[in-house]
Order: structure tokens, then sequence, then C-alpha cells
């Protein structure tokens, strides 16, 4: 190929500010490199194996799939060289010119300095190839996509800068030869016991072999020692092995194998299912969330293997969207290999092994709750908000899903303790049937509520819900254990179960006594509530608002308002507590003109109080104003 057929390209803005990042800070593990290049070309040999299950043909002659690691001392070079599946032109620019498609910029938001922070913010967003530039100045990948002419392949070069050299090349092998030009420093890597440790520790447990040269006592022709390729890893598929025979750190490196999180993972579950159906699964729950947890779209699901044979890196058939931060692997010995994926969606095996594996999963969740309660405050500060969408998706696990649930409480402090709706039915008062809550945007806008005001007064129990999900999930969850969800900003209270004869009787006299007071009010306001009327809830401020029993919630309406979307009016209604002085002055004011503005401002405050925004926030002010000008005469 001539030079005039080679081309220069920039890297996109994004993949420039990463390698800027991990070429010019420091880290403290910087072995994990080659995990991740072995990783990439163990995937490659699996996506192979799975095409050629419909193109025996594009094993060209070659089906002994390996990747051969070697290196060069005197040059300070390490190649790995995969025969997989290979990259055209166009696979190259999308994989090797662009990182993740979604996510990008909010993972390069949250990048900071700190040498460890972003080292663990990077592998929690798997950049697998780019960790190269962690000890190389220079990447040189040589690629041929299986099938293609000898005369498809590409060359890729890149010195981690601003651009990328692409070229045509003759490339007789299918499959990818990445060649690591290492940093003057960095050179302890282009060593045969260095690497042949690393894959130990890191690639033992992939199912294809990785070989490295081995140095024996043979000569060639011109008498120079032979060097013989050896398997280093037992090339092995992991979860075929026995439980007995793999350590938690078999476990630990397998996982960041296959969910390129340089974490290792809270825990796992290996089992191994025979009967009816003939299955093995190992599943892990991460300690982190990636980025792109709250993504519904984003790729997921499980690696799918049928008879060892790899099929599918994001199988999401066998576990529902709740539960998408589990990652792992599932071999099965009963799904056709030649099945679609829509078929597989429907097929009846599936069914019965997703209900296994979600058993599995929660199971594994409830007894971590049970025995190690910190282990599980850290995996619900992680997942927590994602496992609350589980109601809705699972009709059928609704209960045990919930089970898991933990919530800040007036009952504790929310940065130290939080209370599950067991733990929530056992606290309750004698003939309390309702499991109270209130949503909003944060514990401290919560605590303060006016809204808590009579159940603190009472003893009542009820939690505070801060995630967005919050509202939407209580509707799908309606009741558990027989309790039936309340939230306390809506409709009237109900105080059959609340309060005593002699407290109903006060509120009865309170609303007969200041009937005028309310039309007073609502004509005031009219326009801008719906209803006014004599609060059972209130004890120390003057006014509150409530909506209806059906609407939508404040902190939801705000949510999807921010968002852009239209959100039906709710059947607003204004409660004031006659007793408090502000009240009471109010009642007291005989001039209409002054009794409305100071209606208004009381309004504004309730408004406020519940986290809502003013329409017109300049009228409130100048309101406001007026009223303090007035006191300080």
């Amino acid at each position: 190929m001539t030079a005039a057929s080679k081309e220069t390209l920039g890297f996109k803005t994004e993949v420039k500010q990463l390698l800027h990042l991990m070429i010019h800070s420091l880290y403290s593990n910087k072995e994990i490199f080659l995990r991740e290049l072995v990783s990439n070309a163990s995937d490659a040999c699996d996506k192979l194996r799975f095409e050629a299950l419909k193109n025996d043909g594009l094993f060209e002659g070659d089906s002994e799939l390996a990747v051969h690691i070697d290196f060069d001392a005197d040059a300070g070079t390490v190649t790995i060289e995969d025969n997989g599946i290979g990259m055209n032109r166009d696979d190259v620019i999308n994989h090797l010119g662009t990182i993740a498609k979604s996510g990008t910029a909010e993972f390069l938001s949250q990048l900071s300095g700190d040498d460890k922070k972003d080292s663990q913010l990077i592998g929690q967003f798997g950049v697998g190839f780019y960790s190269a530039f962690i000890v190389a100045d220079e990447v040189t990948v040589e690629t041929r996509r299986a099938g293609e002419a000898s005369g498809n392949g590409v060359r890729w070069q890149s010195h981690g800068e601003g651009e990328f050299s692409l070229e045509e090349i003759d490339k007789e092998r299918r499959g990818t030869r990445i060649t690591l030009h290492l940093k003057d420093d960095e050179k302890e890597f282009a060593d045969s016991f260095r690497l042949r440790s690393l894959i130990k520790k890191y690639s033992d447990h992939i199912a294809v072999p990785v070989f490295l040269p081995q140095e024996v006592n043979s000569e060639d022709e011109d008498g120079d020692k032979k060097a013989l390729p050896e398997a280093v890893n037992q090339a092995q598929a992991m979860w075929t092995r026995s439980k007995s025979d793999l350590s938690d750190d078999d476990y630990k490196e397998f996982y960041k194998h296959v969910s390129h999180d340089w974490n290792e993972p809270l825990t796992w579950m290996h089992n191994r299912v025979e009967g009816k159906l003939d299955y093995t699964s190992l599943l892990y729950i991460p300690a982190k969330a990636p980025f792109d947890m709250w993504n519904r779209e984003a790729a997921r699901g499980l690696k799918l293997y049928v008879q060892r044979v790899f099929i599918m890196d994001d199988a999401e058939q066998f576990l529902p969207l709740y539960l998408r931060f589990v990652k792992g692997v599932l071999d099965s010995n009963d799904l056709s290999l030649n099945v679609s994926r829509e078929i597989l969606q429907q097929d009846r095996q599936v069914e019965s092994m997703r209900s296994a594996l979600v058993k599995r999963v929660l199971d594994t969740l409830t007894k971590m709750a049970k025995n190690d309660a910190e282990q599980y405050l850290q995996f619900w500060n992680e997942f927590g908000a994602v496992l609350k969408e589980g109601p809705a998706e699972d009709f059928a696990n609704k209960e045990k899903i919930a089970a898991l649930f933990r919530f800040a409480s007036t009952k504790g402090d929310a940065s130290k303790e939080v209370v599950s709706l067991d733990d929530y039915i056992a606290r309750m008062r004698e003939g309390q049937n309702k499991i109270y809550f209130i949503t909003g945007d944060s514990y401290e806008s919560l605590i303060s509520s006016p809204h808590l005001e009579y159940f603190k007064n009472k003893g009542i129990e009820v939690l505070l819900l801060t995630d967005r999900v919050d509202e939407w999930m209580v509707s799908h969850l309606n009741e558990y254990s027989g309790k039936s969800f309340q939230d306390v900003t809506k409709g009237e209270l109900d105080l059959d179960e609340l309060a005593d004869d002699s407290e109903k009787e006060q509120q009865k006299e309170l609303e007969e006594t200041h009937k005028d007071l309310v039309e007073r009010l609502q004509a005031a306001l009219e326009g801008e509530v719906k209803h006014v009327r004599v609060s059972s809830r209130l004890t120390d401020s003057p006014a509150c608002m409530v909506v209806g029993q059906f609407d939508m919630g404040g902190h939801l309406r705000r949510m999807l308002e921010a968002a852009g979307q239209d959100v039906p009016e709710p059947d607003t209604t204004l409660e004031v507590n006659p007793t408090h002085p502000l009240i009471e002055r109010l009642d007291a004011e005989q001039d209409e003109e002054r009794f409305a503005d100071l209606a208004r401002i009381i309004h504004a405050q309730a408004q406020l109080a519940e986290g809502s925004q003013l329409k017109q926030p300049a009228d409130y002010v100048a309101k406001l104003n007026a009223l303090l000008l007035e006191l300080m005469k």
C-alpha cells in the first residue's frame, strides 16, 4: 500500500480529554492494561465462534482460537494478538476513534484530578482499549475482519494525543494484533516473568488459551534458541469449574473480566441447575453503580452461552430492568443455538430461567439484608433507587422486592439510620393501619415540612421519600403486608384512626367557628386555589398546601414540569391553622383589600414551604416589603 493511502483523523473531543487524563495522571495499578486487552481479545474470539455457527468459512481453515502475547525487551514492545473476529475500517473508527456513545459528558464532568478517584471512575466506565496508553506512548493496531480479503486489513496508529492514522494493509491472518511501544519508565512489562504473572493473576479464567513464548534448549538452523509458545492460563470457562476449586480471588478477577469494572464485586452467586432445565449461572452484584445506570436504553444483561458457545454479550431477556445492575454469565444446555432474539424472548424455557434467576438475586439480597446490614446498606445506597422500579415491573415479586426497601423516617437520623417497611409496621401505633409517607427533594426539606406537625405531635412515624422514583413506586406498590400507603400531603387527614373523640370534637368546633374566615379566604384567593379549609394537620405553622387524594404530588409534578412535560393542574387546597397568631390576626382584619394582600402572602409562604415555585415571585416580594415597611414605622 502506498503512503498516499494513509489517512490522519482526529479523536472526538471526549476521547482527547480522556486520553489526556490517562497519560498525564499517575495510577497505582498500571498493570491492568494487560487484563483489559486480553479480555477484549477473548471477546473477539467468542464473537467469531458465534458468527461461525452460521458461516464456518469465517474460521478460514483455523478454528483453534487463542490469544498470543509476545515482547521485545530491546525494542521495548509488548504485542497482544488474537485470531478472533477482527475489525474492518468502519469498526476501527467506531471502536477506537470514540468511546461509549452515552454518558460520556457526564463521565468527564465527574473527573476531578484526584488520581485514585479518577482511576476508579475510569474503571467503572470500562474504557478497555484506552488503558494501553497508561504504559505506552505509541500504540499500533493491525486488524482484519474474518471473511474479508487479506488486502482489506487496517493499520491504526496513535501517540494518544489529538490524532490517529489509518491505512490499508495486507494481513494474511484474520484477527487483531496490538503493539504497545512502552514508555521508557514502563519497560518492566517487556519481560516474560512479569507478563506470565499478570496473565495468571488476571486472565487465568478466560475460556481461550493465552500463549507466551517459552525459551527452550533446541536451536534453529542458524543456531539460535527457539521460543516456543506455551499456554499460560487454564483456558477453562470459569463458570464450568467446581465452586470448591475456586477461590474468592478467582471470582473477583472473573468479575473484572466480565464487567470491565476495576472495583471488586459486592457479592456473587454461582449455581448449577440440573433437571427439567440444565444451566449454569454466575451472577455478580457490583459494589459501584455505573454511570449509565439511569439510561434504561443502554446495553444490559448477561453474557449468554449455549453449551459453552458464546451467543451474545447483553442477553436482557433473563433479568428484568430493575435488576439491570446484575452482571455475569449464563450457560445453558437447553436453548437452541440458532434461535433468534425475538423467539428467545418468548421461549418458555427462557421464562423459567428468568424466574429462577430473579428469585436467586432477590434471595441473595434478602439474606444480605438480614445477615450483614452494613454491606446491604452499601448496596442500597448504590442501587436502591433502581430496585424501586421493581413493584411496577414484577408483580409476582412485589412484596419480596418491597421488603428490601429502606427509607429515612421521622424516627431516625437520615445520615445514620434507615427503616424497612417491616420495621415501620412493627413500630405502628395501635389501631394505625396506614403507612404514612411524604415525598420531596431532600431529607432536610422534608423533616421540617408543616405537613408533619400533627404526626410528630402524636408520635406517628412518617417515611421521608427523596428519590425521583418514589411517588411512582408507591403508586404501583399500593400496599404492603395489608397496610395501605398514605401521602400526608394529599387529601383531608383521616382522624378516625389518629385522634380521640375530644380531638375530633375540637376539630368540628374550629371548622364551625371559622366558617367566615374560610369564606373570606376563598374569595380573596379565587383563581389561585380551588378550596380553603381549616386544617387538622397543622399545630405550629399558619398554613400549608394540600392536593387532592388522587392528584400528582408536588415533588413529582415539579420534576415533570422541569423536564418540559405538560402536567394537569391539581385540585389545590389551602389549609389554615386558625389557632396560629398570624391567622388570628388575619381573621381580625376588617380592611378587605389589606386582608387579601395578607392572604396572598400566607398562600405564597405555604407554597414555598412545600418547595413550589411562585407564579409571581415579584408580586410576593412587593407585598412582603410593604408589610415590613409598615411594621418598621
